[in-house]
């Protein structure tokens, strides 16, 4: 197999890291950076729980190559604190229940930081419809929501 080396910044901080060739960058966070935070749920874009930020936009990182982040800036749910204080979102998340199992929490996470970045007091029907790319068996969505408009303010 063919291996490279891609120069990725994550959360802030420059990695050259070797990849084989058929790796995703969810892969690459997980087994080449020990970043696992993000998830693996469904490995075909569906679920979500593998959302990160790609220069500033949400991807799920299942469905990005390695070699496509050469160059790149990627944060990971672990880069939305900040000094080891929760980021609003994720203190939200926590206030409002807005989490169970906690395995789509990551991709929440992310997706509702991208959100709140582009629409900083959004409807309830902005929410859903923002966060529909990310699936949760537990929660029901009200809690989620909820923690959405805390961290919004609204």
């Amino acid at each position: 197999m063919a291996t490279k080396h891609i120069n990725v910044t994550v959360n802030g901080t420059p990695n050259e890291v070797l990849v084989d060739s058929t790796w995703t960058l969810l892969e690459t966070l997980r087994d080449g950076l020990g970043l696992t935070g993000t998830k693996e749920g469904c490995s075909n874009g569906n679920c979500g729980a593998c959302t990160v930020l790609m220069d500033g936009m949400t991807a799920c990182s299942c469905l990005v190559l390695a070699a496509e982040a050469d160059g790149r800036e990627v944060t990971t749910v672990e880069g939305l604190e900040t000094g080891g204080k929760l980021s609003p979102v994720q203190d939200a998340f926590v206030k409002e229940g807005g989490l169970q199992c906690g395995f789509c929490t990551p991709g929440f996470l992310v997706s509702t930081t991208f959100l709140l970045d582009r629409i900083p007091n959004p409807t309830e029907d902005e929410i859903r419809l923002n966060l529909a790319g990310n699936l949760c068996r537990c929660t029901g969505y009200d809690k989620i929501v909820k923690a959405v408009q805390r961290a919004a303010g609204s």
